[in-house]
């Protein structure tokens, strides 16, 4: 046991000695994150990071026997699927953790609206967080057509032909996505270009940002931890404590993951075929669906506008002004129990979960 330990002492004097990691472990103690009965939305984030490093682990085995072309791409996917020694599990993990990172960082962004945690100083990591959902949103666009099946070709003809509808840019920005007029083996290879390179290359640009604003300002703690005085304020060291739970939290979810992978599958379907009918009821990814039927539902014209193009003139400027919440943030009167802030979010979380349920069910 003695000698276990000296080795063990040895070679962390070894890397010490090196990489200097021991200010680095102090520095990590003298973290301390906020207790109180909203902690629990602290680990969110951190849901949102682990599964985002399954999706780097399991799409670089993915990757090891995809092809990007139009002929190959389905059969390579169906080749990972039938011959490739657990191919099956590796993708339907990498499936189920998009959807669930999505949901996770949905999850996140609504806990730290909620919890006001995007006023000053933390403007700038709200921004971050903003840019990553929409980079996540592009992970699901982008792979969603990568094993050219029937929906995912379809699907990805219609949200094309959304983007085409954007006054002014549209036009030109169909054409970059789509590598011409319609949706071809360019397509495949142009997402799968933004899908493995472009968009993970921005995304760990701004998550190292946006982690590296945490540590710098800490965890947020709501208006009324901070109104208390010191001496009643509960803290846990972020090294080891709050970590541990954590990594306890992330094996949790690993579980279901695999729970999900191996009783639910993700199926693979039918190979596209650029010259068949669109099949009835193409819908987009579950993240997609309030925008889509939004846009189902509009007239054809409103006033003097296309019902379409005022549908995503609608979302740009909404999510343009959620970018900037901590500009215009409404604060609280005082004596109020629901703040003008709150009320907001809870219409904006009541509209994407009837519009999803209703492009469900309609």
């Amino acid at each position: 046991m003695n000698t276990e330990k000296n080795v063990v002492r040895k070679l962390f004097s070894w890397v010490d000695e090196r990489f200097h990691v021991t200010p680095l472990i102090e520095f990590m103690r003298k973290k301390y994150v906020p207790v109180h009965r909203h902690t629990v939305w602290y680990y969110m984030g951190g849901v949102s990071l682990f599964l985002f490093l399954i999706q780097v682990v399991s799409g670089i085995l993915l990757v090891l026997y995809y092809q990007a072309d139009e002929d190959a791409a389905f059969e390579s996917v169906r080749f990972i699927m039938t011959k490739v020694e657990f191919g099956w599990l590796v993708r339907s993990v990498h499936s189920w953790t998009a959807n669930l990172m999505v949901f996770f960082i949905f999850v996140h962004m609504f806990s730290t609206f909620f919890t006001r945690a995007f006023r000053k100083p933390r403007e700038l990591t709200w921004v971050t967080g903003f840019v990553l959902l929409t980079l996540a949103l592009g992970f699901g666009f982008t792979g969603y057509l990568l094993p050219w099946n029937e929906l995912a070709f379809f699907a990805t003809k219609v949200g094309t032909d959304i983007v085409g509808a954007v006054p002014f840019i549209g036009g030109p920005a169909k054409v970059l996505l789509r590598g011409g007029e319609d949706v071809t083996g360019a397509t495949l290879s142009r997402f799968y270009a933004i899908h493995i390179a472009i968009i993970p290359a921005l995304f760990t640009i701004f998550l190292g940002l946006h982690l590296l604003f945490i540590q710098r300002q800490g965890m947020h703690e709501p208006e009324y931890v901070e109104r208390l005085p010191a001496e009643k304020k509960k803290l846990i060291p972020f090294f080891p404590n709050f970590l541990l739970r954590d990594v306890l939290l992330w094996l949790v979810v690993l579980n279901i993951v695999l729970y999900l992978a191996v009783f639910f599958p993700w199926e693979l379907g039918e190979k596209a075929d650029p010259y068949a009918p669109a099949p009835a009821g193409i819908r987009p990814e579950w993240y997609f669906m309030f925008m889509f039927q939004t846009l189902k539902l509009l007239p054809a014209h409103i006033l003097f506008m296309e019902g379409e193009v005022l549908g995503i003139l609608f979302f740009g400027l909404g999510g343009l002004a959620w970018l900037l919440v901590p500009i215009w943030d409404i604060k609280k009167k005082p004596g109020a129990k629901l703040g003008p802030m709150t009320g907001l979010g809870i219409i904006v979380i009541f509209f994407i979960i009837v519009m999803t349920v209703l492009g469900y069910v309609l």
